[in-house]
């Protein structure tokens, strides 16, 4: 049984997300030991759990010290199965953390599954919808990998209830380069709210759009008021090069501004403007699961090389040795090359 030190690195829930991933599909036990003992709520949490109950059900795993606070975790998959599937992460509860831990497994099933999850879709800390829907899932589908999501509900701090449904047809992985940038052709977003008043949504919009004129390309901005348990803002800013795409985003809260929303979208997209790379710096972590699970070669350039990438190589490796290199340093522009 392969043993995981879960407070490598960041220490954060990226490291049992990509253990049980792998766990899973390579068909290795694992124990997961000091999971986030550095953080201020040490263990699992409630989307944690989640994450591991919806990953066991589908594994057919055998499973211990899945509990909330629990800071150990054995996991012992059996077989991947296709099939209907309806989890509940709990208030707002990360949807796209637990699509993190389940989707690779999905897609490399013998048959198609159906996902419904309920949960947060718009929450701090994790990529929101638009993110996965507009970022994740097309170069993922470069890569071989046949999904679809629907956004249902949308689930906002804190009362979460949000609802994604989805489609994960059997899949091959193919390798991926993403090596140059193509120049910047256009910027499109999304500027919504539910339960506030649509003038903040157009104040989002209005700031972001004259923030970004001066980068002469084209800009749009559309409007949306969506329905959730809890009120909430976001503006999500797609940027769209020749031949990729990077994502950023704000959300809004008590006492913030809708143009300080629009601003901290705004500066993302120049940060990354600014440095060379394809992948924005949370796209490399996410993509290098099903690099290192497609035949052959695969690599990235990254406007900014995170602690968090380090800390998922090194999960990786501890699976697979010699299989991922990234070059450069923390803070800066790198290379993941996969082989």
């Amino acid at each position: 049984m392969l043993t995981i030190d879960g407070s490598y690195g960041e220490g954060g829930g990226q490291i049992l997300r990509t253990t049980l991933a792998l766990s899973a599909v390579l068909g290795r036990p694992v124990l997961v030991e000091k999971i986030r003992a550095g953080r201020r709520n040490p263990g699992l949490q409630a989307q944690h759990l989640a994450g591991v109950r919806a990953l066991a059900e589908i594994a057919r795993a055998e499973v211990e010290g899945a509990t909330v606070g629990s800071i150990s975790l054995r996991f012992a998959p059996s077989r991947i199965a296709h099939g209907e599937y309806r989890w509940e992460v709990g208030t707002a509860g990360a949807i796209s953390l637990v699509l993190q831990t389940i989707l690779i497994p999905l897609a490399l099933a013998a048959s198609p599954s159906h996902i419904s999850i309920t949960g947060g879709t718009h929450v701090p800390w994790s990529p929101p919808f638009p993110y996965i829907e507009q970022v994740l899932f097309p170069i993922l589908e470069r890569m071989g990998l046949q999904a679809s999501l629907a956004l249902k509900r949308w689930g906002f701090y804190p009362k979460g209830g949000g609802v994604v449904e989805g489609k994960i047809q059997p899949s091959v992985l193919q390798p991926l380069t993403l090596s140059r940038r193509e120049p910047l052709a256009e910027i499109v977003g999304l500027s919504a709210v539910a339960g506030v008043p649509l003038h903040i949504a157009e104040r989002q919009r209005e700031r972001a759009l004259s923030r970004l004129r001066p980068l002469g390309v084209p800009c749009r901005i559309e409007l949306h008021t969506g329905e959730a348990r809890s009120p909430g803002t976001i503006l999500f800013l797609l940027v769209k090069c020749d031949r990729g795409r990077a994502g950023f985003s704000s959300l809004g809260e008590k006492g913030k501004t809708a143009e300080r929303v629009a601003d901290e979208a705004c500066d993302q997209v120049f940060a990354y403007l600014e440095r060379a790379g394809v992948a924005g710096p949370y796209l490399a972590d996410q993509l290098l699961v099903p690099m290192v699970l497609a035949p052959g070669s695969s690599s990235l350039t990254t406007t900014r090389v995170t602690e968090h990438l380090l800390t998922n190589r090194w999960v990786v490796e501890q699976f697979l040795p010699g299989r991922v290199k990234v070059a450069g340093d923390v803070g800066e522009p790198g290379l993941v090359t996969v082989n």
